[in-house]
């Protein structure tokens, strides 16, 4: 008699998903229908025994049921931060040195952890924390300066607080004299698994203490011609504030009171001092500003009602070109742009089409939160993508913890109407909290009717953040950052949960839960059939939830929505509800006529994400269906 030990836990529709484990891999295992024993050991783990004599296994969805021949590829993103991603020291000091917690490396990075990235379906690899940054390690026997510990945050540094612009961070280098080309060798090693290439390109802001010792020969580096005698000049780099002189905040204890640093003494030398970098002219700015940056003049003259001063070019504008140049030769696929809505669109016009130019298929990210800007930064800005943090991330948010209604959804498609395709969806990012964490979610599975909406409601990309497929908590005070659900920007750290799937460098997962398994392997589901279903990466969106709250079939917990191309129809519902509800969905006659359905045809649905369930539509379109707590469905009509 067989033994096997396999999982359960009901999340797709009213039937569980059950995985044996063997060799460490989750294999879907098809229940016999009438000679299975199944013993609870907990809540999701079940013992089954089988017995000779199954009965034949359901039929199988035909291939042509899960997915599209028609090869197309929605992108898909996966952020980490560099120095925490390989990190196996699992010590977790609040402010602990690099030494007593450990740093990862470029090098950690290789072809198993690739291998483990590109099996969740992601395309692109967005690298956090890449180019050099004020940070508190002493690397000066490599010729690098000492920073001053008053205008860092945390030990390790914000990667947004960049050092110099043409070097890579000391950190992420077995050989610090040769961190450049282990970096490149990332890149080719990234590339070699058919994997894309992005990083931080920080354009309004460097640290206070920026100085470029390894810039190409004839570079002038940022401030160096700078006339420091008047607050604004187009041609200057920084902005000032001629007599006077810079002083950190009073209230910032840098790396708490119970440590020391040779450079802490409370004080700065900058004098003039220069605005901040989120645009506060004062010399004296508060510990919760970002007093550790300076603003960069693009021209515009903050002060005198934002006057532009555009022609000539302004010299900021030829010296970040010059940026992006240099790390667009370095073979990175593409830049995710800081705060560019701080940046004057003009500019953004004026560059990124000369590094397309030079760099075909390079694409151009941007964090703009204003949703009026939107299109001026696609159209005019040029970008190809911008976050959608205000208006579908933060619905999403509300939806999981039932403090927004679904309607809200199909109101934020209708607003993004024309640039749909062009906005980057997530659930998390390293400046969010994380789902698993009490201030979000506590349980990562309540985020899977999220993760459905954010990955399938449009072709525009979708991201995930390293750890929030295995449920990282975002746990521990790490020093900056304090205890606030999120995982450490400013901090020396190993993150706890991925450090499971990381398992000491193999990267297997060897450490993680059963149930751990079950969500990593819910989110590669998820993710490659986004990237690859025809329906999903080049298809048409129909809201289904208006019309059919307004016939009081669903609840407003509830999202539903058609994604079509051609033969391939898809109705995707998520259930934001905590309990289970019995709804019915119909498509109303102008949606049905869009996905060119014939309105005498007989057509059934089947469920793609595991849970077996078949639906048959009626004569007026509709079918019932029960919905789980926190479930998802995504129905092929056929």
């Amino acid at each position: 008699m067989p033994f096997l030990a396999c999982f359960s836990r009901t999340i797709f529709g009213d039937r569980s998903i059950f995985y044996c484990l063997l060799e460490n891999k989750s294999w879907e295992f098809l229940l016999c229908q009438s000679f299975a024993l199944m013993i609870p050991i907990s809540r999701s783990i079940l013992l089954v025994l089988l017995v000779a004599g199954c009965s034949a296994p359901k039929e199988k969805i035909p291939d042509t049921m899960l997915s599209d021949t028609k090869p197309v590829r929605k992108p898909i993103i996966y952020q980490m931060i560099t120095r925490l991603f390989g990190n196996t020291k699992l010590v977790n000091k609040k402010y602990g040195t690099l030494e007593e917690n450990g740093v990862g490396k470029f090098a950690d990075i290789n072809d198993a952890a690739l291998d483990g990235i590109k099996e969740l379906g992601i395309t692109h690899i967005w690298y956090t924390g890449i180019v050099e940054h004020a940070l508190l390690t002493d690397y000066t026997k490599d010729g690098i300066p000492l920073d001053d510990a008053d205008v860092v945050k945390g030990r390790a540094g914000s990667p947004y607080a960049i050092k110099d612009y043409y070097d890579v961070n000391p950190d992420l280098a077995v050989n610090v004299k040769e961190r450049m080309k282990e970096f490149e060798q990332l890149v080719q090693r990234t590339h070699d698994k058919d994997l894309k290439v992005i990083i931080d390109f920080v354009p309004n802001h460097v640290a206070r203490f920026y100085h470029s010792d390894v810039k190409p020969e004839g570079v002038k580096d940022l401030g160096e011609t700078d006339d420091k005698n008047v607050s604004f000049k187009a041609s200057n780099n920084f902005y000032y504030l001629p007599g006077t002189s810079f002083q950190p905040p009073k209230e910032y204890n840098a790396l708490g009171p119970e440590n020391s640093f040779p450079t802490k003494d409370g004080k700065f030398a900058e004098s003039p001092a220069k605005a901040t970098g989120n645009d506060q002219f004062t010399a004296t700015p508060g510990i919760n500003e970002w007093f550790e940056t300076i603003k960069l003049n693009y021209g515009v003259d903050i002060q005198n009602n934002h006057t532009t001063h555009f022609d000539p070019v302004p010299d900021t504008w030829n010296k970040m070109l010059a940026i992006l140049m240099f790390w667009s030769a370095k073979k990175v696929d593409g830049f995710r742009c800081d705060m560019a809505e701080m940046v004057p669109v003009e500019f953004w016009h004026w560059a990124i089409p000369q590094v397309k130019a030079s760099h075909p298929g390079i694409i151009f990210i941007a964090e703009v939160y204003n949703p009026a800007q939107y299109k001026n930064y696609i159209e005019n800005g040029r970008f190809d993508y911008l976050y959608d943090k205000v208006q579908l991330y933060d619905t999403l948010r509300l939806l999981i913890n039932q403090k927004a209604k679904s309607t809200d959804v199909p109101d934020i498609q209708k607003n993004l109407e024309g640039i749909n395709r062009n906005m980057l969806h997530f659930l998390e990012n390293h400046d969010e909290q994380r789902i698993a964490s009490p201030e979000f979610a506590t349980d990562p599975w309540k985020a899977v009717p999220g993760m459905v909406v954010s990955a399938l409601i449009d072709r525009g990309p979708v991201m995930i953040y390293f750890g929030q497929e295995v449920g990282e908590q975002g746990a521990g005070a790490e020093g900056f950052g304090g205890e606030d659900g999120r995982t450490t920007l400013f901090d020396y750290w190993t993150v706890p949960e991925h450090y499971k799937w990381v398992n000491g460098g193999k990267y297997d997962g060897g450490l993680l839960s059963d149930e751990q398994k079950q969500l990593r392997q819910f989110y590669g589901d998820i993710l490659t059939f986004a990237k690859s279903n025809r329906a999903i990466a080049a298809g048409d969106y129909f809201d289904l939830t208006k019309h059919n709250v307004a016939l009081k079939n669903i609840s407003e917990q509830v999202v539903t929505f058609v994604r079509s191309s051609g033969e391939e129809r898809l109705v995707i519902v998520a259930g934001f509800n905590k309990e289970t509800q019995h709804v019915k969905i119909q498509l109303p006659p102008e949606v049905i006529g869009k996905m060119a359905m014939n309105l005498k045809g007989n057509y059934i649905g089947r469920d793609l994400l595991r849970s077996g369930t078949d639906v048959g539509l009626d004569e007026t379109f509709s079918f019932e269906l029960d919905v789980p707590p926190h479930s998802a469905f995504i129905f092929k009509i056929k």
